[in-house]
């Protein structure tokens, strides 16, 4: 019997696709349509959960417009045909999982570091019109390292006439356990301010990452922390939801592991004491 297709499985491959691909998402509760528009692997983060592997070198260093069109409307013909869930390995996704979430800028690094991230937003809706796929939201997952540049600024607001949603990082509420978890030096504050400023323009779902180093996971200060910056972000605009999530897939890091639910679920108690809605996805290995 083969195994169904689950959240573990997150190759970012179909065919000899170089910019789209179709995942099964925990967070996206069915199928996510990626796009990545950093295929060079350049990320401003260095998380120490990421998966992407930085070291091989990549197939594909830039980003043709174009072709990443094509391969999005292949991509939305298979799935409104119905023949992707007859093509390995979707032929075994549970048909629970059998719909369409989003289209997703994720991928290899920050979409919104692409020059071409706004155009990106553009094709990704006008394909989304020619399916009838109204339903379909257009996501960004980012760090929000750039929400303050103003092409940046431009596109989001593009992203809102899709109404599409914005999901952003924040894994930490002080800035050393940041520059540990998500290996970086920008300053905190700037993704603070960034992450106010986009609130205030738009409901903002956050994404919040936890794990455990070295067999401990973060600290009660660091929690307090974080709470206290996630409600600084509240006051300042919308916080639609809090994803409180941990490791789903073994990390390249041996010294990294997944938090159990029970430590998951009182981060999740604490940001609803803020009057947030929150939902937890349980880490594992596999």
């Amino acid at each position: 019997m083969k195994r169904s297709l689950d959240f573990s499985d997150h190759r970012r491959r179909l065919g000899d696709n170089k910019y789209v691909y179709p995942v099964v998402s925990r967070r996206s509760k069915g199928l996510s349509i990626g796009v990545n528009l950093n295929p060079d692997t350049v990320c401003n983060f260095d998380c120490p959960y990421c998966q992407v592997d930085r070291i091989t070198p990549p197939r594909v260093r830039s980003v043709d417009l174009e072709f990443l069109a094509e391969e999005l409307d292949a991509l939305l013909a298979l799935v409104t045909s119905g023949h992707l869930w007859e093509t390995p390995p979707f032929d075994t996704t549970a048909e629970s999982l059998r719909r369409v979430n989003d289209v997703a800028f994720a991928g290899d690094g920050e979409p919104t570091s692409f020059k071409g991230f706004h155009e990106a937003l553009l094709i990704a809706g006008r394909a989304l019109d020619r399916y009838g796929l109204s339903e379909v939201r257009p996501i960004v997952l980012t760090n929000a390292t750039l929400f303050h540049r103003p092409t940046v600024a431009e596109a989001l607001r593009t992203l809102d006439a899709m109404d599409g949603r914005v999901w952003a990082k924040l894994d930490a509420g002080t800035e050393p356990y940041f520059q540990f978890v998500d290996g970086t030096t920008f300053p905190f504050e700037r993704i603070l301010r960034n992450l106010e400023q986009c609130a205030a323009e738009r409901p903002l779902v956050i994404q919040s990452m936890f794990l455990r180093f070295l067999g401990r996971g973060p600290s009660k200060p660091e929690i307090d922390a974080y709470v206290a910056v996630l409600e600084r972000v509240a006051q300042a605009g919308t916080i639609e939801l809090v994803q409180v999530y941990s490791i789903a897939r073994v990390p390249a890091r041996p010294t990294l592991s997944y938090l159990e639910r029970p430590e998951l679920d009182a981060i999740a108690a604490r940001v609803r004491s803020l009057g947030l809605p929150v939902e937890v996805f349980e880490g594992r290995e596999t």
